[in-house]
Parts: structure tokens; sequence; C-alpha cells
């Protein structure tokens, strides 16, 4: 792990691409296979040059305002972000049963897991805003697990940051596959990723040779960047304002450093 990424979670950079244009937004069809999903982009349609992307792995909500919210503030920050549709049809739901229903025909194949993540790659670096050779990508909770995977897949991408998303995988990273920096952002108080997950994942890391950070959030529980986590009545799943603030403030730094 070099110097630079052992000390981005104490950066707050902005990113020099921040412009004051209006922000657009979008829903776009898009496929894998027969299956038709539904992406959201944002972008600021104040900027002429090409620019990074960045993909956005949502809740296992769905497509709901939380990812596309997240999109809109990539997008002030000089971004293109598109927000991935891992469920199919722009599906959202409040439901925790449906949530888990809909994460569990995806999530536990990892092959299709990555597949999804890859066909929504293809439509962010497609966008002529883009610039193709500069993508990353971010997640929440389920879209944390979604954007590792990517990651451990060797999806061609400069960075990934996963927000309290879980870190275990049936297809650890092998050494050499593994092209992104991967900065992961952890609840210390999440009883969902136990403190053995996070142990297994920073030594799957090292002996992928990836360069990679584990950031913990003392008193933090699961969903903590999410302001209604509490609205669902989940036992661990709480908003903690400073981890949220912080951690966003973290990956801005990161960006600075993986666009250069």
């Amino acid at each position: 792990m070099t110097r630079t990424l052992a000390t981005i979670a104490l950066v707050a950079l902005v990113s020099p691409l921040s412009t004051f244009g209006a922000i657009k937004t979008e829903t776009v069809d898009y496929k894998l296979g027969d299956q038709t999903l539904k992406g959201f982009i944002a972008y600021d349609d104040a900027i002429t040059d090409k620019r990074p992307g960045v993909l956005v792995a949502p809740e296992w909500w769905g497509l709901n305002d939380y990812p596309k919210g997240r999109a809109k503030q990539l997008a002030e920050l000089g971004y293109v972000a598109f927000v991935a549709d891992y469920y199919g049809d722009g599906k959202v739901t409040e439901d925790p049963k449906q949530a888990g229903e809909w994460a569990g025909q995806v999530r536990p194949n990892a092959d299709k897991f990555r597949a999804l993540g890859e066909a929504a790659l293809r439509e962010l670096k497609a966008r002529p805003e883009v610039d193709p050779d500069k993508i990353a990508a971010i997640g929440y909770c389920f879209g944390g697990s979604a954007v590792l995977e990517l990651a451990r897949s060797g999806a061609d991408l400069k960075g990934v940051v996963s927000f309290h998303g879980a870190l275990a995988t049936s297809k650890p990273a092998q050494a050499g596959d593994v092209k992104a920096k991967v900065l992961v952002f952890h609840g210390a108080a999440d009883p969902m990723v136990k403190h053995e997950e996070v142990a297994k994942f920073e030594s799957e890391m090292k002996s992928a040779r990836v360069e990679s950070k584990v950031v913990q959030y003392e008193g933090a529980e699961h969903a903590f960047t999410n302001p209604n986590a509490d609205s669902h009545g989940i036992p661990g799943i709480k908003y903690d304002e400073k981890a949220d603030k912080e951690s966003w403030e973290a990956m801005k730094g990161f960006f600075a450093e993986v666009f250069k």
C-alpha cells in the first residue's frame, strides 16, 4: 500500500472539474442479454470536455432516490455518474423482505452479479461526455458488494469505493487480476459485516497484491451514509452524520488521486 492511498482518508480535496452549470439527469435503457435495465445518469451539461465517469451501485432497495441523489452530487463535482440497475426495469421497494428476495436472486451468483455491473460500465463508457480511460465505481451496502465484485473481476477501473458493503465473496481476488485501487468504508459497529469478514477481506486484498485500504468508523452501524436508514426500523441499521460526511470527503480525495 502506497503512502498516497494510505492517507487519502484524511484528504478532503474538491475535484478541479467542479463547475456551476446545470445538472442534467435522465433515465437510460440498456440491456444484459434479454433483460431490460433502466439506469440513471447525471452530469453537468456546462462542461464540454470529456470527463471521468463514476458508476454508482445502489443499496438493496433498488434504484430509488438515494443513489440518484448521490449521482447528482457526483455530477456537481464534475463527474458523469451512472446508477446501475441490478434488478431490471428500475425496480424499487421499501419492503425489506422484497429487497432481500431480489438481492438473493443476484448476489449469490458472482458471475451474474459481475455481468450486471459490467453491462452498466459499458453503458457509462459509451457516453459521449465520458473519458472511457477514467472510470471508477462506488456502491452502498448491496452496491458496495457489487463494486467490489467488479474490482475482483478485473474490470477496467481506476478506483472502487465501497460504503458499508458486505466484503465476502465466492470468487476471491487473484494476484494480477485487479486493476482498481480499492477503498472500503466500514462501520466498526456494523453487526451485519463482522470483524472476521473485514479481516478476511484485508487478507484477500493483501494476497492478491491489491492497493487497498479499509477505513473503520467507530460506533457507526450498517447503512451509516443514508439519512433515511433509521426509517426502516431494522436493528443495526442507523445513519451516522459524522461517518457519512467524512467518508464522502475521503472519497473525493481518493478520486483526485486516481483520476490524475
